[in-house]
């Protein structure tokens, strides 16, 4: 179902030595590289810790990882702070490309504009803060997800971008290139924490939250069709795609993000049709 599925088989789990718990580490599954969601199962009520952050676990002992871009090779979980795990990565190469075109006062904003910058990135924040708990919603997105929107595909996860000939931050997102206008899907359940018709950046945006830390944020939207406090399931329409905000031309930004870890979507989803 999902892209790089060769990366699923390289798993290399063991227990740090010394480690005060004898216990054998969980099996884990997903996409052990950069931008991947790894996932598996612990004792319900286990306290697991992985890169400064506490890890939610399910009633069953479910729990989910994000490996955020600049993920290390070698990362550890740490299991009710007696028991250290250590997988593997594999390395990933990101694409470098060149925009011209961006208005100028996006690239280099106007000292007038960061107070509106600053009060946008705060409430994007909020949004991402905020902790839905739905088992359901997932482990559907575990399941597989559907794309937003079909097309196509104008920008990767990681790739590097110079606006202008001044590097930007990288790519977090799988952009989709279609008219202004085309619908937008929710690719999974989830409920709308966000929905802004003009930030600064990315336009007309929308944060679906899917529960446990991980959301989904669609960006450059010319249209937004749902509330805060909207529960969608996958196929809802959301809005239609734009080109508002930094954006030189229509298309759809999809983004995720475990916690403070940017993962791809890509690997979510099957082959674009």
């Amino acid at each position: 179902m999902r892209l790089l599925t060769v990366f699923t088989l390289l798993l290399f789990l063991y227990a740090v030595p010394g480690a005060a718990s004898d216990a054998p580490c969980p099996a884990l599954e997903g996409d052990f590289i950069p931008g991947g969601l790894v996932w598996g199962r612990v004792e319900p009520g286990s306290q697991l810790r992985f890169i400064q952050i506490d890890v939610p676990v399910l009633s069953d002992g479910s729990f989910v990882l994000g490996l955020g871009r600049d993920a290390a090779t070698q990362v550890d979980l740490v299991i009710d702070e007696r028991q250290t795990c250590t997988f593997e990565l594999a390395t990933r190469e990101y694409r470098i490309s060149r925009v011209e075109g961006v208005p100028q006062r996006t690239v280099t904003p106007p000292e007038a504009q960061l107070a509106r910058i600053r009060k946008e990135r705060q409430l994007v924040r909020t949004a991402k803060a905020r902790r839905i708990e739905n088992e359901g919603y997932l482990k559907a997105v575990l399941s597989g997800l559907s794309w937003p929107a079909t097309g196509r595909i104008s920008g990767v996860y990681g790739s590097q971008r110079f606006y202008n000939g001044t590097p930007g931050n990288p790519h977090y997102g799988v952009d989709v290139a279609r008219p202004t206008g085309t619908p937008v899907h929710a690719p999974g359940p989830g409920v709308v924490t966000l929905a802004e018709s003009d930030l600064f950046y990315s336009g007309g945006t929308i944060i679906l939250d899917h529960g446990y830390g991980l959301s989904s944020s669609f960006l450059h939207m010319s249209q937004i069709d749902v509330r805060v406090g909207d529960v969608l399931e996958t196929g809802d329409v959301m809005g239609a795609i734009g080109a508002t905000g930094r954006a030189t031309g229509p298309h759809l930004d999809w983004r995720m993000s475990w916690f403070n870890q940017r993962v791809d979507p890509q690997l979510l989803v099957p082959p674009m049709p």
